[in-house]
């Protein structure tokens, strides 16, 4: 299966990463990881010089606050054997070394493990290391679960190991000395003349991870954790199933004990039968998994609206007179459109009003994708609108608004909804527990049923904003999402 020009990726530690959307009406999402610092390799970082003591948490000026509630979502565990497991109230208890606990504290600013990683890295870390597959809300932290799952089991002598999320793996182990690589489409040429993978952590697509194993350029002995981010596209018969399973086939020829972890925000009944199947199956052990309720899934700290229009360019004018005009006050913001041609219709209506805005799909080459996104991410643009290329995966702390110019449906039924992918947008606000809004535009019945659909499949009633040229009332809306 070929692979797109997509940054999302799998991983291995090797790890599978996040990977681009296909078959949508919109273009292949993609996950472009700002440039991070290079993991530094100096011997200055060693345990003895980590005092953990001036890492701890000083309760009086905790910011988030969301990580005080260890009962904040209804998680299902199901363990498999008799291995105990104790929850993790502290990064601590995890048994972890003190260059990632330092990593952790001081890089990432983390207080303490989310509800997801109380629960899950136990499991994760706990021997005998048993397969999991997870799923989690968009913006509780389990891309966190698995690099430091991953980073923890890395023998840092060792030379030749895989797979991630580049950004996250950097700042993490800033003090490990692991090494890490991205394994991303490259062109035939460069292909043939590249050396052998030696890096510890390798982030790639399926189809260039496969292509390495394929020509002995990726050894799979003495892999350690193999993981699947984003694992309900990776195994769904319109994403990337034919690569990733065969990259669990080869693996588990030369290392039969390599533990699989399985994470994403959603996963249908389908996609979550076929991947407890084959996770039985092939690897023939063990498993655990971690499940959140439907009705859970639509994060209480972003707050969804819908606002009904009369037409087309009513849209434009609700965004340009209202959203635009209110977000400037409370962070940035994110539009959702369907298509690139709604991605550059909208793209130059607003800024023939004057507003900067910048536009992100997947026509666009890899440097300038990188360039947008570095620069929404730094703070220099406010207002993004991308097709579903930034739906998954995408972490900006700083995006309180989101706004569906068009809802999502599937690519083989346009009166359907795509609950999925309205979920991982609608998770770009509100990241780690902070507040948000999402604004849903409807312009006629098509449209109003397509919300329909989704509410009843979340069982999550939307608030309707009762006018669409009030100020006044999407200013309230606003104040109730705790914004202003």
């Amino acid at each position: 299966m070929a692979d797109t020009d997509s940054t999302t990726t799998a991983a291995a530690s090797s790890v599978l990463p996040k990977l681009p959307e296909v078959g949508r009406w919109a273009d292949e999402p993609d996950d472009v990881p700002e440039e991070p610092e290079a993991p530094s390799t100096s011997s200055e970082t060693v345990a003895a010089e980590v005092n953990l003591d001036s890492l701890q948490i000083d309760e009086s000026k905790k910011v988030n606050n969301f990580l005080d509630d260890p009962e904040d979502s209804k998680i299902q565990a199901v363990t498999a054997g008799d291995t105990p497991y104790t929850s993790a109230m502290r990064f601590e208890d995890l048994n972890i070394s003190p260059e990632l606990l330092k990593g952790l504290y001081v890089v990432m600013k983390f207080e303490r493990p989310s509800k997801i990683q109380s629960i899950s890295l136990p499991m994760i870390l706990t021997p005998p290391f048993k397969n999991l597959i997870a799923q989690a809300h968009n913006g509780s932290g389990k891309t966190t679960c698995f690099v430091l799952g991953m980073l923890s089991r890395v023998d840092p002598n060792l030379p030749n190991l895989r797979r991630f999320n580049m950004e996250v793996l950097l700042k993490m182990g800033k003090f490990t000395g692991i090494t890490s690589e991205l394994g991303l489409p490259v062109d035939r040429a460069n292909f043939r003349s590249r050396e052998a993978v030696t890096a510890q952590v390798i982030i790639g697509t399926p189809g260039t991870i496969n292509k390495w194993i394929a020509t002995k350029k990726l050894a799979t002995s003495n892999l350690k954790i193999l993981v699947f981010d984003e694992a309900d596209h990776m195994l769904a018969e319109s994403g990337f199933k034919e690569d990733s399973v065969r990259i669990m086939k080869d693996i588990v020829k030369c290392s039969p004990k390599c533990q699989v972890l399985l994470f994403s925000a959603t996963f249908n009944d389908t996609v979550k039968a076929f991947v407890t199947k084959i996770v039985k199956d092939l690897f023939v052990q063990e498993y655990n998994q971690l499940f959140v309720q439907k009705e859970e899934l639509s994060l209480d700290s972003v707050k969804q609206y819908k606002v009904k229009v009369p037409n087309e360019h009513s849209k434009i004018m609700v965004i340009k007179d209202k959203i635009m005009e209110l977000g400037q006050k409370v962070g940035q913001t994110i539009i959702f459109v369907r298509t690139r041609r709604s991605a550059g219709m909208l793209h130059e209506e607003l800024s023939k009003y004057g507003y900067e805005v910048t536009t992100i799909q997947g026509a666009l080459n890899q440097e300038d994708r990188d360039k947008i996104v570095k620069e929404f991410k730094d703070g220099l643009t406010q207002v993004l609108i991308s097709t579903d290329v930034l739906a998954r995966g995408f972490d900006q702390s700083q995006v309180n608004l989101v706004v569906n110019y068009d809802l999502p449906i599937k690519h083989d039924s346009p009166s359907e909804p795509d609950c999925e992918v309205y979920l991982h947008r609608i998770g770009r606000a509100g990241r780690f527990g902070r507040k948000g809004a999402v604004f849903n535009l409807l312009c006629d019945n098509r449209d109003a049923m397509i919300m329909e659909k989704i509410e009843r499949h979340f069982n999550h009633y939307v608030t309707e904003v009762p006018s669409w040229e009030s100020d006044e009332h999407f200013e309230d809306a606003l104040k109730k999402a705790g914004l202003m």
